[in-house]
């Protein structure tokens, strides 16, 4: 009989990995922090070159921005058996010759997600934060567009998922064009945070 693996030989595992080593610029550095108990997950894009440079997930502007929508400090953010962190690419992938970052490389979310999920049974909430991880995780169920997806909110919250935009600066004149987000989402994200790190 196998020996079932431990989560903690599994990150040793998922931040040792070099499957998409040749198309990350700054090379691989997996970013992912969790334990067993914790009852949300934070599903983001992936790492910005701050967070490639630090190892901490959410070591940035974009950061602060979501943890001001959680209503949360960074004690309790990064207090990993309260909130896992899972994006759709482990490692920072590089400048898109268009602008921004390229998108998450899609190796990781197929390779790691659902053994890691395996050891996170608690979970009550999961945040998919901007449209990769919201394709992944509603599948049919998610809208034509991210801004759809967050505004039919309510409808996923029976699966234990609650979509949102990615907190990037460009978000502050989307949110600016969609007074509901802060009117309607936000109130509701911070109760069900508020109830699952209590």
């Amino acid at each position: 009989m196998t020996k079932p693996e431990t989560l903690d030989n599994l990150l040793m595992e998922v931040r040792g990995c070099t499957l998409c080593a040749d198309h990350l610029p700054l090379g691989p550095r997996p970013v992912v922090r969790m334990q067993g108990g914790a009852r949300i997950l934070i599903v983001g894009q992936a790492p910005g070159t701050k967070v490639h440079e630090t190892g901490i997930p959410w070591n940035d502007a974009s950061g602060d921005r979501l943890r001001d929508w959680l209503s949360l400090s960074k004690d309790i953010f990064y207090d990993e058996t309260k909130i896992a962190i899972m994006p759709m690419g482990f490692c920072y992938p590089g400048r898109d010759p268009k602008g921004g970052d390229k998108p998450p490389r899609p190796e990781c979310a197929r390779t790691w997600h659902d053994r890691l999920l395996l050891h996170l049974p608690d979970i009550d909430l999961t945040l998919l934060v901007g449209s990769y991880a919201q394709k992944r995780y509603l599948g049919s169920a998610a809208s034509a567009t991210m801004t759809e997806s967050v505004r039919n909110f309510r409808t996923h919250l029976s699966a234990g998922f609650l979509p949102l935009p990615h907190p990037s600066w460009r978000t502050t004149a989307w949110q600016r064009k969609n007074p509901w987000f802060d009117e309607e989402v936000l109130p509701v994200l911070r109760s069900r945070v508020g109830e699952y790190v209590a």
